[in-house]
């Protein structure tokens, strides 16, 4: 019981930083119809940004990380105004393919400005854990747990910062008036421009939401008491089953899309090489994808998605 409760605790911290992935996907997708495929490469951009900040200039970790939010953020923008704004009117595939475009430019500058070289990105919980009904140890300076519950520090950090940022957009898409507007865009953009509302503005900011967020999930994947490497963006990836096992147009579906697959993963990395050891190593990488299968079939568009959307 006590390791399905600690799979459980790494799952959900895991499983926190999908969902905020997810969700920088579907922001930009209803305000804009287009599924930005180079979000993972923002996310590794916004991991070079933390390190750099806080290895380099020696910046706390949560400075260095706003300080990546507010520069991938106006990145984002830039690159709406430059590549995707110009797209409007033509058919969604056609801006999907210009993202794809997008991804791998700005992953030969992730490569570039990675060097080869991992990174680490200041991250103040390293390894430490707590030990919940039992005794902690330390064996060669490795801390474990003796008849108790370990829970990584950083997987607590993950799940909380990740899921109080979600609850704060969610709350400020609903309060506010810019919210208000993003939210009528995202329904009818042609009635929105009727009413008044900027949608070229709109899509800036669900752009800058969308970058922003991604490099808050860069910073978050290295801090986890390892290093990260350029081809780490891949990670951003699984954030594509997250979104269609909840709906590609719910923020809703977004945030329990992500923790499904981080709890899936993590009980698959601690049970699988036990119960199923034929499935060979690293199977947990592929259980997102059998995941997206499963539910494409019974639900296509998702748990909390709408039928009317229109896939690309």
């Amino acid at each position: 019981m006590n390791t399905l409760l600690s799979s459980l605790a790494t799952g959900l911290g895991q499983g926190a930083v999908y969902a905020l992935i997810a969700v920088s996907f579907v922001i930009i997708y209803r305000a804009t119809g287009v599924l930005n495929f180079a979000q993972p490469a923002l996310l590794i951009l916004g991991t070079f940004v933390t390190s750099v900040a806080a290895t380099q200039m020696g910046l706390p970790f949560a400075v260095s990380a706003l300080l990546a939010m507010t520069m991938v953020g106006l990145l984002s923008v830039g690159i709406e105004r430059v590549a995707i704004r110009p797209m409007i009117g033509r058919p969604p595939f056609s801006a999907a393919l210009v993202t794809v475009g997008l991804f791998i430019a700005l992953l030969v500058v992730a490569f570039r400005l990675f060097d080869s070289k991992p990174r680490t990105v200041g991250d103040p919980w390293q390894l430490a854990s707590v030990c919940l009904g039992g005794e902690t140890t330390e064996s060669f300076g490795v801390t474990g747990c003796s008849g108790g519950v370990q829970i990584y520090e950083n997987a607590i950090a993950r799940f909380v910062i990740s899921l109080v940022v979600i609850g704060l957009l969610g709350w400020w898409l609903t309060r506010s008036k810019i919210g208000l507007a993003m939210r009528a865009t995202s329904l009818d953009q042609e009635t929105a421009l009727a009413q008044g509302v900027s949608v070229g503005r709109m899509f800036s900011i669900s752009w800058a939401i969308g970058g922003s967020l991604a490099a808050l999930a860069g910073a978050l994947l290295g801090a986890n008491g390892s290093v990260v490497q350029a081809t780490d963006a891949l990670f951003a990836l699984v954030a594509l089953p997250a979104i269609i096992i909840g709906g590609l147009d719910s923020l809703k579906g977004a945030v329990l899309g992500g923790l499904i697959v981080g709890i899936a993963m993590a009980l698959t990395k601690t049970y699988q090489p036990q119960f199923a050891p034929w499935l060979g190593t690293n199977f947990d990488n592929v259980v997102p994808y059998l995941l997206m299968i499963i539910v494409l079939l019974v639900r296509p568009y998702g748990i909390y998605g709408t039928r009317e959307v229109q896939r690309v």
